[in-house]
């Protein structure tokens, strides 16, 4: 393998939440990033090293593609919000978006040597084992996660071209997360001192990993190459009911907490957590750290 500072990484959704941090990293590690973003994301300057494209756009990718002959490509881009507004959206970037790179990325004389997957562990639903491994049953208990392991079973179709690795992280969050996702939202009302915070279903608990934490172990998958399925995951489910004490420790505020119908869904996956040690048993020894630590980061003034 070629020493890092001499590859170049593609990051499609490089101005996303986890794109953002991901850059960071590969940078410091000694990679040379490149980044694909969609206009509306470009504007209203594009870096050097970011370029525009969509996925739906398949020849804009491959014209990428081929341009910067990629030593690996990590693909984050996708619609990620589960209670997204329009399932025509969420299928046709997660599954066809994704056929596109796949396929741009087969047209390059030399091949990438890897590609990186981003799926998700919402692929698991209401699975009944605890915690969730690798060889769980996905059953998929929404529209974004049946499009995330649509997009498992289409990218198989590539396996034999190109070698990829797929990563399913459980939830993880930091700064710059958008408002609409959980944490943000309660950190955002915490920090604000609302006086009333309006939530879903308080009956659910997750496993959380800090953001930094998880582009770590992209890194380091990046470095070794694997092929195969991993979860990516603290191994620790935390309440609703957790999260909001410990916010109200960490700030001394306590606000009026209320279960918004409109926040409720019926498809809820009522709790998630995962097993890491097939990422550890490639990676090495990996672990996130607590998620006390990662609140106290995001409440910060």
């Amino acid at each position: 393998m070629a020493a890092p500072s001499s590859q170049r990484v593609l990051i499609t959704g490089i101005r996303g939440f986890t794109g953002r941090y991901l850059s960071r990293a590969l940078t410091d590690a000694g990679y040379d990033v490149h980044g694909i973003a969609t206009r509306d994301d470009a504007a209203p300057a594009c870096p050097a090293n970011e370029h525009v494209a969509d996925l739906l756009d398949a020849a804009a990718l491959r014209d990428t593609i081929i341009k910067l002959r990629p030593d690996k490509i990590v693909h984050l881009a996708a619609i990620s919000f589960v209670a997204h507004d329009s399932a025509d959206a969420i299928y046709r970037t997660n599954i066809v978006g994704t056929r596109n790179l796949l396929a741009a990325a087969t047209a390059v004389p030399d091949r990438p040597p890897q590609v990186l997957l981003a799926s998700s562990a919402n692929v698991y639903g209401n699975a009944d084992v605890d915690p969730i491994d690798e060889q769980t049953p996905p059953s998929p208990a929404n529209d974004y996660a049946v499009s995330k392991l649509a997009m498992e079973q289409m990218a198989r179709l590539w396996s034999q071209r190109l070698p990829i690795t797929v990563v399913r992280p459980f939830n993880y969050t930091g700064l710059g997360q958008p408002l609409h996702f959980l944490l943000p939202k309660i950190v955002d009302a915490y920090r604000r001192r609302a006086p009333r915070l309006e939530l879903g279903n308080l009956d659910v608990a997750r496993d959380f990993s800090d953001v930094r934490d998880v582009v770590d172990a992209y890194v380091r998958l990046l470095d070794v190459a694997p092929a195969g399925t991993f979860n990516v995951c603290s191994g620790t489910a935390v309440s609703l009911h957790e999260i909001l004490v410990m916010a109200t420790e960490l700030t001394g505020h306590a606000p009026e907490i209320a279960v918004n119908a409109a926040f409720v869904r019926d498809d809820e996956v009522r709790r998630l957590r995962g097993s890491c040690d097939r990422l550890q048993s490639v990676i090495g020894s990996w672990q996130t750290r607590p998620l006390r630590q990662t609140l106290e980061w995001m409440l910060a003034p």
